[in-house]
């Protein structure tokens, strides 16, 4: 069939414009779709000038699939985020060897004397209530009873340190505000490696700097982490934490603190560590309440059975370990609690309080969960056979006993 030149003109106009409309369909279904097209639509952000009250916080969560949930949740949280001023008096000593009567008689007033200096350092915190109870590391404030607050608006407050845990390195500090913007707590017994993890703090006196990455494991050890005179189960993460940023808040995506970052390795490159906020919580509010933590504890030392472990433990003791899986006795300290409830060096711990352990972390974590003077029923295998024990933990003392369980 044969075309005319106008009829076939007539058609390819048609078809351009069919093409046209489908196209530009296309475009505008696409373009309500974000995620299709990789366009992002611009945010506006208030200014909030500097020295203003604070902004009101919004109990809304955090919106993940906004691909600026981070930046959400650190304005949300970066108000509550202080900066924490220490000073300290540092007296160097004199050598004793210049304290040496023979010095003193050739040298008399020329002999050198001790000398002070003020030891300034700076670290982090954050507000846990509208009136100004504050929570940091003890390592950030030990030595002082007063420290400088200065609060993400500028404003500044004396705060008074009351109360220091050196066991889990956690501290409170009190400032006389109302009205201040606080965080909110999360959970952090239910993590798992590969959340997302925000690091909030002063790093290197750089105030306000956020880091993000992951949780990257969690229970690990005082031993593990390298500090044996800690009690703590840390949370590891992969989001820089340095020298500043002890005692700010690490967060999960929704803008929700789950611990307290601390950085306890000098060495440590690419990994950081945070004492949950329950441990946080819970030591916190003694602190606040007494000025002191009481930690229960049983007065002994153990270690995982494997094995190995056990032919070599057995080489030491009277009382031959016959199982090859548990948390071994290898000491019981003298006036110990255990010592008191028949606990032996070659018992092997099956079950705290119903529960069954496998480490001596297992062990340390059931007795710090209970109280001073508490009856914990403690089941062990002694030669074979096993045994229910009923124990009272006392209060850990703070010198002169190692950190065992």
């Amino acid at each position: 069939m044969s075309l005319s030149f106008k009829q076939l003109t007539l058609y390819v106009t048609l078809l351009s414009i069919g093409g046209g409309i489908g196209w530009l369909g296309n475009r505008y279904l696409q373009g309500s779709n974000n995620l299709e097209t990789g366009l992002v639509l611009p945010v506006v952000r208030q200014q909030i000038p500097p020295y203003a009250s604070p902004p009101v916080q919004s109990n809304r969560p955090v919106d993940r699939s906004n691909p600026n949930f981070i930046a959400e949740a650190a304005e949300k949280v970066g108000p509550a985020v202080v900066r924490i001023d220490a000073s300290t008096k540092v007296t160097n000593q004199v050598p004793e060897a210049f304290k040496n009567p023979l010095f003193r008689r050739f040298f008399g007033d020329n002999l050198p004397q001790p000398e002070e200096r003020i030891k300034r350092g700076t670290g982090s915190g954050f507000i846990l209530t509208a009136d100004g109870r504050i929570v940091t590391n003890a390592h950030v404030v030990s030595g002082t009873d007063t420290v400088k607050v200065t609060l993400k608006d500028g404003r500044e407050f004396e705060g008074k340190v009351q109360g220091v845990d050196p066991l889990t390195d956690v501290a409170v500090v009190k400032i006389n505000g109302k009205e201040l913007p606080q965080v909110a707590l999360g959970r952090s017994d239910n993590i798992v490696p590969g959340q997302w993890a925000i690091a909030i703090g002063n790093p290197l006196g750089l105030d306000n700097t956020v880091t993000v990455g992951i949780i990257s494991a969690t229970g690990r050890t005082s031993s593990q982490v390298g500090i044996p005179d800690k009690r703590v189960r840390f949370i590891q993460t992969d989001a820089a934490i340095n020298p500043g940023n002890s005692g700010g808040p690490l967060l999960n995506d929704q803008g929700e603190v789950i611990g307290i970052n601390t950085a306890i390795r000098a060495d440590a490159q690419g990994l950081g560590f945070a004492i949950p906020i329950e441990t946080a919580k819970r030591v916190a509010d003694q602190l606040f309440a007494k000025g002191k933590a009481e930690h229960p504890y049983l007065g002994i030392q153990m270690l995982s059975l494997t094995p190995a472990t056990k032919a070599e433990v057995n080489k030491q003791l009277d009382n031959k370990i016959t199982i090859d899986q548990g948390v071994a006795v290898t000491r019981v300290m003298e006036n110990s609690p255990a010592q008191k409830a028949d606990l032996r060096a070659g018992d092997v711990i099956q079950k705290v309080d119903g529960i069954a352990v496998n480490t001596p972390g297992d062990v340390q974590e059931r007795v710090e969960n209970t109280s001073v003077g508490k009856e914990l029923e403690v089941e062990i295998n002694r030669l074979g056979q096993v045994q229910k024990l009923k124990v009272r933990p006392g209060a850990f003392p703070l010198s002169g006993s190692p950190a065992g369980g």
